[in-house]
């Protein structure tokens, strides 16, 4: 459930603030609205050093999004931020080659 599950904007609110503005920049306004409202289900833990992922939404591993699917490359000014969104959904933030993001704690 995603009571479960902290916000990103509690723990990366960098990150959210300028996924925000990108997406507005980009013309992708609803995207931006639902941006502060993501959940960090999970981290990508694929174990490169160059990236920190986040799953803001469960789905099968090894699954493909399926219909709906699409991908959304923004442009910030250091490394590079892709979106997968289903369906007008953010499902999963591709965050690479970045500074290290400090947490936060995930106070609600």
């Amino acid at each position: 459930m995603e009571q479960d599950h902290p916000l990103v904007r509690n723990v990366f609110p960098d990150l959210i603030t300028e996924l925000t503005a990108l997406l507005e920049d980009e013309g992708e306004r609803e995207l931006a609205v639902c941006a502060w409202d993501l959940h960090l289900v999970d981290e990508c833990g694929c174990g490169d050093d160059f990236c920190q992922s986040i799953r803001t939404a469960d789905r099968p591993r090894g699954q493909p999004y399926g219909p709906g699917h699409r991908c959304v490359p923004l442009s910030p000014s250091k490394g590079m931020l892709i979106l997968d969104i289903v369906d007008g959904r953010i499902m999963y933030i591709e965050i690479l080659g970045r500074p290290p993001m400090h947490r936060q704690s995930a106070q609600p």
